[in-house]
């Protein structure tokens, strides 16, 4: 039997297991900095494989070691995400949420499990791969500033230092069976605007009388737009959007003193992302002044774009491409929503990819951060066989 199909006989052995251990902790999600018991659930596990291991970094994070042959010559990092959303679940299944109001509605369960089925196939055939894999179970992905960053800071990507970081992610849209690749941008910065303009509030039948904060912040999202349409270069993905307008005490005849807005900004540049912010503010402040009001606006920078390194996401490709074969891997478009994996791939090659968890024909198709998410279970099979298979094809380039 050659490794590869040693690596498959192995996940076809552990695949119960993993279900076993996705719904256990689909039972008990934990919200963003709170994934207490998670923490502990992921060290006993290590443990109980015989994988060393570190808990506690960004308090609730994981950290596993499996030597193979000749550790010190390369290491590769494999990333799971662990938290959970703030979402009552609504699926009627015998593993349903147990933690009222929470929710692991963007597959962080899938992606913990599967990582822990990928250490035990790793850890069973350390003798027939040479270096380090480095095993990141991370806290906090769905909330600022992202577990990533505070994990690297802590010196995750520290003693011994990976050359290069994989990791993966539920995504309904692609068919059970199958797995995707985006080379280069992939995912956009996310940032988040929240501006108060005030004025002078009033009888709404006297405007005259009136500093007007709702018309200010009509020509406000409006004239923000050029930031997109004017100002960003075509060939940069770029997203301006404003989701939540609230005047503070108007009603349809009174003008209010404040309004205030919320809104996201996207994009796929670093460099313009900041440009950006300069501009919006300047346009901002000067609409708000030329109409007798005054703004407050305030950008919560967010996670950066994330960025798949192009010789590694080839190499992984193929290898997908040889696990899986060619017709159950495919291209995919870039995404304007945000990772925090994106941290990592601004400091070292990474490859963040998809795996297909979907299946029409069994009416699983809810999308992400909804409160009907679910998955056809047959995707763990294949994820913690492939992920094992790319980690030891990585460490075979020389």
């Amino acid at each position: 039997m050659n490794l590869k199909e040693q690596v498959q006989q192995l996940a076809k052995e552990g695949f119960q297991e993993v279900i076993d251990i996705r719904r256990h902790l689909h039972q008990y999600p934990e919200l963003s900095y709170q994934e207490v018991e998670t923490g502990k659930f992921i060290a006993s596990r290590l443990g109980q494989m015989g994988i060393p291991h570190e808990h506690g970094i960004a308090e609730n994070g994981v950290v596993g070691i499996i030597e193979g042959k000749n550790p010190s010559s390369k290491t590769v990092a494999l990333r799971a995400d662990i938290d959970a959303l703030p979402i009552e679940e609504a699926n009627n299944i015998e593993y349903k949420s147990k933690n009222k109001g929470v929710m692991h509605a963007c597959g962080h369960d899938v992606h913990t499990s599967s990582l822990l089925g990928t250490a035990k196939i790793l850890f069973a055939l350390k003798k027939q791969f040479e270096g380090t894999i480095k095993l990141i179970f991370q806290p906090a992905e769905e909330k600022l500033p992202g577990g990533a960053s505070i994990m690297i800071k802590e010196g995750v990507l520290e003693r011994p230092r990976p050359l290069s970081i994989l990791g993966q992610h539920v995504h309904p849209p692609l068919e059970v069976g199958k797995v995707g690749f985006c080379s280069g941008k992939y995912m956009a910065s996310a940032d988040e605007i929240y501006v108060t303009v005030t004025g002078k509030g009033g009888h709404g039948a006297l405007p005259q009388d009136t500093i007007d904060p709702v018309l200010i912040s009509a020509y406000l999202v409006t004239a923000l737009q050029q930031i997109v349409s004017r100002h960003a270069n075509p060939s940069i993905p770029t997203v301006l959007t404003f989701g939540k307008i609230n005047s503070v005490g108007g009603a349809t005849n009174i003008v209010p003193n404040q309004v205030k807005l919320e809104g996201t900004f996207r994009t796929m540049n670093e460099a313009w992302r900041f440009e950006a912010h300069q501009r919006m503010k300047r346009i901002a402040e000067g609409i708000a002044e030329s109409m007798g009001g005054s703004i407050d606006f305030n950008i919560v920078v967010g996670y950066p774009n994330l960025f798949n390194n192009e010789s590694l996401t080839h190499r992984s490709k193929q290898l997908a491409i040889e696990y899986l074969g060619a017709d159950q891997v495919v291209d995919l478009p870039i995404r304007m929503t945000a990772e925090d994996f994106a941290y990592y791939s601004q400091v070292m090659p990474a490859c963040f990819y998809r795996l297909g968890t979907g299946n029409q024909e069994k009416g699983i198709i809810s999308p992400v951060h909804t409160n009907t998410f679910n998955i056809d279970e047959d995707a763990l099979k294949l994820s913690i066989g492939l992920m094992a298979w790319l980690a030891i094809g990585e460490l075979s380039i020389k």
